[in-house]
């Protein structure tokens, strides 16, 4: 269903894929999700622990429409401050080999100014590619 594609003369890429070959099935589009709780609570003041429920919750949309962490095939991350982000990437690639193992689709890091929830330090949409009859 997916292909990864790394041209040869490219370095190799860390914690991503240049670009994924999908074919077959259907097309989920995760809107951006935060790191908040079923209750609408931001669940910590902490980046990795935010970014690790934000990544739980577009996961959840994920499983929710019938597919699993190995159908997402592009994630697009916005944060509000690189260096918090630098200094929490041991905390979250712990955490994102314990949901998605080495698995990594095509993504982009953006920073940004700030986010529309109080307190958001994360906010991750994504796309999912999921079989056919799920």
């Amino acid at each position: 269903m997916t292909k990864v594609i790394m041209p040869a003369d490219f370095p190799k890429p860390r914690g991503y894929a240049n670009g994924l070959l999908v074919t077959g099935g259907k097309t989920l589009y995760v809107s951006g999700q935060i790191g908040w709780d079923k209750d609408a609570r931001i669940v910590s003041p902490d980046f990795a622990t935010q970014f690790l429920q934000t990544l739980d919750n577009v996961i959840a949309v994920v499983r929710a429409a019938g597919g699993g962490t190995e159908h997402i095939t592009k994630l697009l991350a916005f944060v509000t401050d690189l260096d918090a982000y630098r200094a929490a990437a041991p905390a979250i690639g712990d955490g994102w080999r314990a949901r998605m193992g080495k698995y990594y689709p095509a993504m982009s890091l953006v920073k940004v100014a700030g986010l529309l929830e109080p307190g958001a330090l994360v906010e991750i949409e994504g796309v999912a590619h999921l079989p056919e009859g799920t």
